[in-house]
């Protein structure tokens, strides 16, 4: 798992809701951090030293401005990987499942314009995007030498060929 630690809040929360998940597959889970671009190489020469069998990439806005570089670095190092952000896998990364950013933008829109009518910040209940996506690159699958699952394939929103 590759986390930024120059937001712990995030990294932090995102570390202990993974490790259950992972002693319940009995699979080990290491993290490994990064926040600047240099650190990359570090990464993927650390993931190659502990035969790592996938990645998942943390949320965060480091990571997701550097998206085609992430997608670029998992595909020449042959790891499978998934992400939050549909432009990981636009950019060649193998999965992505998280918040439906149109939906995500439309709520941010909605509020904008409440704000701009006249109601206060401080008024406007909580929102939270509820629809998530899956998004699978076929073509990265196919390039790892990966077969993916049927029903995980019409599970998924979309499927980049």
């Amino acid at each position: 798992m590759l986390v930024d630690p120059t937001s712990p809040t995030l990294s932090e929360a995102f570390s202990r809701d993974l490790q259950p998940a992972a002693r319940a597959l009995g699979v080990q889970l290491h993290v490994l951090h990064a926040s600047t671009e240099r650190d990359f190489d570090t990464v993927f020469a650390t993931l190659a030293q502990l035969r790592a069998g996938a990645l998942i990439i943390g949320p965060g806005a480091f990571f997701a401005a550097r998206s085609e570089q992430l997608a670029a670095l998992t595909i020449r190092h042959a790891l499978p990987t998934i992400f939050q952000y549909r432009p990981f896998v636009a950019a060649g990364g193998l999965l992505s499942y998280g918040s439906d950013e149109a939906e995500y933008y439309r709520l941010v829109g909605i509020y904008a314009g409440r704000i701009l009518k006249g109601e206060k910040p401080a008024d406007l209940p909580v929102q939270q995007s509820t629809k998530v996506e899956l998004l699978i690159n076929l073509k990265t699958a196919n390039t790892l030498g990966l077969t993916v699952p049927l029903p995980l394939l019409a599970r998924a929103d979309e499927v980049i060929e």
